[in-house]
């Protein structure tokens, strides 16, 4: 299901780049303005994941001797992926 957000008091100078942006991508200012929301809910998240770490970090926590190289881990999240 979708929403509909309603943005009021937004400055001419800030729509009209907005406006040129879209532009230049061949998008909608919709269309931009859709996905520059569904990038900031996915950053939002990382924080999140972010601030987990940080606490299992203080807390002593973090990869044991036996725990997979990060760059094994990434690869296999890159072929899953693709």
């Amino acid at each position: 299901m979708s929403s509909v957000i309603t943005v009021r008091g937004v400055p001419d100078d800030v729509k009209a780049a907005l406006v040129e942006q879209a532009r230049e991508r061949g998008q909608s200012l919709q269309a931009l303005v859709l996905h520059t929301l569904q990038q900031q809910a996915a950053f939002s998240r990382n924080r999140q994941i972010i601030a987990e770490i940080e606490e299992e970090l203080g807390k002593g926590g973090g990869a044991g001797p036996d725990a997979p190289r990060s760059w094994e881990v990434l690869e296999q999240e890159r072929a899953r992926r693709t």
